[in-house]
């Protein structure tokens, strides 16, 4: 499999683990609505009180969750797969002599044709470990030495 063919295939994996889990945060918001809006038909009292007010702290949160899913998205949109660079940086394939990282999103690994790849994001401990560097750079992760053996 061609780089630009690869990068796409990791590319689109980040997009859908993004995707489904916009599609569960508007889910949960959508869910948290309709439970204040229930709160609102009920009595008043200091129990209808309480439940409202966790209700609103759980939309503040899941609010927030739903910011930084839209922040992944845009983050996504600006990896170029036909670019190419000498030195790691986001949208790059970084092939170390144990594992080979793609720098985009912190989801794990991903698994194509049998072989693993780590979605890092590049503000990550390991993205930044990564960030700059170019082939036969190395560089130390929990103690462990990691030598680039390639950048795409």
């Amino acid at each position: 499999m061609n780089t630009v063919a690869l990068k796409t295939e990791l590319l689109q994996h980040c997009q859908n683990q993004i995707g489904n889990r916009y599609s569960k945060i508007k889910q949960t918001i959508a869910d948290i609505d309709e439970s204040l809006l229930e709160e609102a038909k009920s009595s008043s009292g200091d129990k209808h009180e309480t439940g409202r007010a966790m209700l609103q702290i759980d939309r503040e949160n899941t609010g927030k969750q739903l910011n930084e899913i839209e922040k992944s998205v845009q983050l996504l949109k600006k990896i170029d797969v036909n670019a190419t660079s000498d030195y790691a940086r986001l949208g790059s394939l970084v092939y170390t002599d144990r594992f080979t990282y793609f720098i985009s999103l912190s989801i794990g690994t991903v698994s194509i044709a049998k072989t693993d790849y780590l979605c890092v994001a590049l503000n990550s401990p390991v993205g930044l470990l990564l960030s700059g560097k170019i082939k036969g750079d190395e560089f130390n992760l929990n103690g462990n030495v990691y030598k680039i053996t390639n950048v795409k």
